[in-house]
């Protein structure tokens, strides 16, 4: 693994494209639901519902990590449970019942 000081991730561009990201204020690209964008800092890498990045085409698979087009807001669970799947559906949401 490469040093965290090479870690792209840590670089201005990165951490610039998640602040631009993050500015925008859009609800959770996977389920459509609204991030809190109130939790910052620490409780941010604990809460399931805090913004992050994700990639609508997975690094993994050639996605662009500094390319603005290919940055999406999402709730830390959604990226976690997305992993790097493409095409995969999206899970409904509920709707309510009368």
């Amino acid at each position: 693994m490469a040093p965290v000081a090479d870690n792209p991730r840590n670089g201005r561009r990165y951490r610039q494209l998640t602040v631009e990201q993050r500015a925008l204020g859009l609800p959770c690209w996977w389920c459509g639901h609204d991030i809190d964008y109130r939790i910052t800092g620490s409780e941010a890498q604990r809460s399931s519902w805090a913004f992050t990045l994700d990639h609508a085409q997975p690094l993994s698979l050639g996605g662009d990590l500094l390319d603005p087009a290919n940055a999406r807001s999402a709730h830390r669970r959604c990226n976690s449970a997305r992993g790097n799947r493409v095409g995969a559906r999206r899970p409904q949401r509920a709707s309510r019942r009368w």
